[in-house]
């Protein structure tokens, strides 16, 4: 048995890990448009706290109607109209 020393990853298939560390070639650095596109597709994350500033509520105006996001003392979030 083998034993590693250091931070350790998750096990996956051992084949893929000798092929990764076989072809180590450095990465082109992405162009503008690339960066771009690749930050489109993520996801948008907003903490709550970021959108209730002054309190533990928020309203939300979305296609004309009134939305309010709150925090309760359960921790977790409600969202009524």
């Amino acid at each position: 048995m083998t034993h590693l020393s250091g931070p350790t990853e998750p096990m996956g298939n051992p084949n893929d890990q000798a092929s990764q560390t076989d072809s180590q070639e450095p990465t082109a650095p992405l162009h503008n448009s690339q960066e771009e596109s690749l930050v489109a597709k993520l996801p948008k994350i907003i903490p709550f706290t970021e959108l209730c500033r002054c309190g533990d509520e928020v309203w939300i105006e979305y296609q004309g109607q009134l939305y309010r996001l709150r925090s309760t003392k359960q921790g977790k979030l409600l969202l009524t109209k």
